[in-house]
């Protein structure tokens, strides 16, 4: 029998079976083979992964610090963006994510993005997703519209990088993306980024649920067409991104990091150049700006 989409996508082994995430087993996928292959898949279904690349206490760890800086995010006005009902993103600064450093130079990370943006590419976005117990599906769309570089000549100028918090179940409202999409042209989306539902039978045809577990990371192309699904558990499901462009990608315009003076000294080199964030004094809580999803969203 043949297996569906759904129960593909499935992993079949537990963060314990994995081996650990020591540099020799990360190298072993991050030779030039497979970061071409991974490469390859981005730009054929708009989506890759590198299942288990840090260990589950380092999964838990994140989790907390998303857990801290939601309810900080909950408790002022602008703090946290509705992207749809009882589902919410919050942007955050890079010390507020104690395993920062550790995602922006893992091995799998940084060779794709250099394959993908080039050596120069540039981090602009550090937040998380939560959809609670009782999220609905979202609608059909892309994270903002189809840049020219992308339209004229066919290239991804940005990556966004997904970490759950949780392991993923069926019922918690799993991620859909609907593959092969990035390229559409979106010039029927409203804003750029929401097709008209006359074309949601075509994304439901390429859709594929991902169910992520803890220490597994992705990187899609933001603009392949995906959605949150219903959450119908009692249990949120968090999830981390970190969005990299390529230089001149704008995307940064977008988002508000910063971080303070003692925490760039303390980053390697290799992080300073690739973060063009402000370097402040003090750190101010990010007022969200997804004005325009947050208001298409919360019609889902």
């Amino acid at each position: 029998m043949a297996m569906s989409k759904e129960a593909a996508s499935t992993p079949t082994d537990t963060p314990q079976d994995r081996p650990p995430a020591t540099a020799a087993w990360r190298d072993a996928y991050t030779d030039e083979a497979n970061v071409t292959a991974a490469s390859q898949e981005l730009y054929c279904e708009g989506i890759t992964a590198r299942p288990g690349a840090f260990h589950v206490a380092w999964a838990e760890q994140m989790g907390q610090d998303i857990d801290t800086a939601f309810q900080e995010a909950l408790s002022r006005p602008g703090g946290a963006v509705g992207r749809g009902p009882n589902r919410y993103y919050v942007e955050i600064h890079p010390e507020q994510l104690r395993g920062f450093v550790d995602l922006v130079t893992h091995p799998w990370v940084t060779t794709l993005c250099e394959a993908v943006l080039g050596p120069r590419y540039e981090i602009v976005e550090l937040g998380f997703d939560v959809p609670l117990p009782g999220a609905v599906d979202q609608p059909w769309h892309r994270d903002f519209p189809m840049p020219e570089e992308t339209w004229h000549h066919r290239r991804l100028t940005s990556l966004a990088f997904n970490l759950t918090a949780v392991d993923t179940e069926s019922d918690m409202g799993p991620f859909e993306i609907a593959l092969g999409t990035q390229w559409d042209d979106g010039a029927s989306f409203e804003h750029g980024m929401f097709p008209p539902k006359d074309a949601y039978p075509r994304y439901r045809e390429r859709a594929v649920r991902k169910y992520p577990r803890r220490g597994d990371i992705s990187a899609r192309s933001a603009l392949t067409v995906h959605r949150g699904t219903a959450n119908e558990s009692a249990k949120a499901r968090p999830v981390l991104v970190l969005g990299v462009d390529a230089p001149g990608a704008g995307n940064a315009a977008r988002h508000d990091m910063a971080v303070t003076r003692g925490y760039w000294e303390s980053l390697p080199p290799h992080v300073r150049e690739h973060l063009p964030c402000p370097v402040v004094d003090e750190l101010r809580p990010i007022t969200q700006k997804h004005t325009i999803e947050g208001l298409v969203m919360g019609d889902a």
